[in-house]
């Protein structure tokens, strides 16, 4: 049962427990192929390993977890665990060119052979966080720039990326291509901190509507935002850029961008239903309701913006709904979406919000010496 927070200092050592006590230590175990060392996609809320169809952005997502855990100073036990995973993902999913593809067959035979940008960038993610916590792990910083390097060909004609699929011009992709770029960037590796700036003008200039201050989600070829059913507006991903522009615009002293980030913010703000205490899935263009489910990757995005945007009681709120999901019987575990009558989806824990997760939570316990009722960045 997760008991009420009253300060965010509470919340933090809560949430540390769960992923120190909990979370890692599950994954570690049930979450792992014993036979091949990568990672199960899901795994029941019993905490049973959930055979399925590997993608590459789960495999990504969670060499990212665990080696962010040794940063973090979770145990450097899961050192070995993430430099397995990264050597699955090399070895199943890379192509001679360095870019991966989408997903392979339990035993790693190939599947979807399409790249997509997004998973792309999950992998330039998991490089990352791999060459902080083992800076001995090899050409990191060349394979990352060599990965992007062979995205030249998917360079759209105004600025950023095509993505493969029915919907080419969407901002999805470049949200956590900006996310990679700046967590190369903090390495110190040479040549990412133009694409951050890169992406972060485009998001400032096409992505987030001048009027509102949302971000959009699918455009034309000339980053203009799609209308009607094309005209998206999610919650959790105004969370999320807000985030992200925070921290880039204190990075780079752009006021304007720190401006949007705030306003995002508050338009994530208008999808938070207060009966439940959740941020819903999506809303249309005039901040109707779309979809009234709530996932659990939107609360982890609330959570983060609200801590770096210095939003205290909001971010007890969010850190509050986003306990609820973790109520599960094996803990470590969680739940992925709440219905509109309160009840959870029946189903299991895909792995893939392992890392929104260990992001919000690492954000959560970095703010446990703020200052009553503040927040420090």
């Amino acid at each position: 049962m997760v008991p009420p927070f009253t300060t965010l200092p509470d919340a933090a050592a809560w949430y540390g427990a769960w992923l120190r006590e909990a979370a890692l230590p599950l994954w570690a175990d049930a979450g792992v192929d014993p036979l091949r060392g990568v990672f199960q996609e899901a795994l029941s809320v019993e905490g049973r390993a959930r055979p399925a169809p590997r993608r590459a952005r789960a495999q990504a997502r969670q060499v990212f977890v665990f080696a962010s855990a040794v940063s973090a100073g979770y145990g450097d036990q899961y050192l070995l665990i993430a430099r397995r995973g990264f050597q699955g993902l090399l070895r199943d999913y890379r192509r001679p060119d360095g870019l991966f593809i989408n997903s392979v067959a339990i035993d790693g035979a190939p599947l979807d052979t399409r790249v997509d940008i997004y998973e792309q960038a999950f992998a330039l993610l998991a490089m990352a966080a791999l060459q902080v916590a083992d800076p001995m792990a090899g050409d990191l910083a060349g394979d990352a720039a060599r990965t992007l390097a062979a995205l030249d060909d998917r360079r759209a004609p105004r600025g950023g990326y095509r993505e493969s699929g029915a919907q080419p011009y969407q901002a999805n992709c470049h949200m956590h291509l900006f996310e990679s770029a700046l967590a190369w960037e903090a390495t110190g590796a040479a040549g990412w901190a133009g694409l951050s700036d890169e992406l972060a003008g485009l998001a400032l200039r096409h992505f987030i509507d001048s009027e509102t201050g949302a971000l959009r989600e699918f455009f034309d070829a000339d980053w203009r935002p799609l209308s009607g059913e094309g005209g998206l507006v999610e919650p959790g991903h105004q969370f999320e850029w807000a985030w992200l522009l925070e921290r880039w615009g204190r990075a780079r002293g752009v006021e304007a961008a720190r401006a949007a980030a705030r306003r995002l913010y508050r338009n994530g703000l208008r999808g938070v239903d207060a009966g439940r205490g959740v941020a819903v899935n999506a809303l249309w263009e005039d901040f109707a309701i779309r979809d009234g489910d709530a996932r659990l990757w939107p609360q982890t995005e609330r959570l983060k913006a609200a801590l770096i945007l210095g939003e205290a009681d909001d971010a007890l709120s969010a850190a509050q709904g986003l306990a609820r999901y973790l109520d599960t019987p094996a803990r470590g575990a969680w739940r992925d979406t709440l219905k509109t009558d309160g009840t959870f989806v029946a189903g299991p824990a895909p792995a893939t919000s392992f890392y929104h997760l260990i992001v919000a939570i690492l954000e959560l316990t970095d703010q446990r010496a703020a200052p009553a009722g503040g927040v420090t960045a």
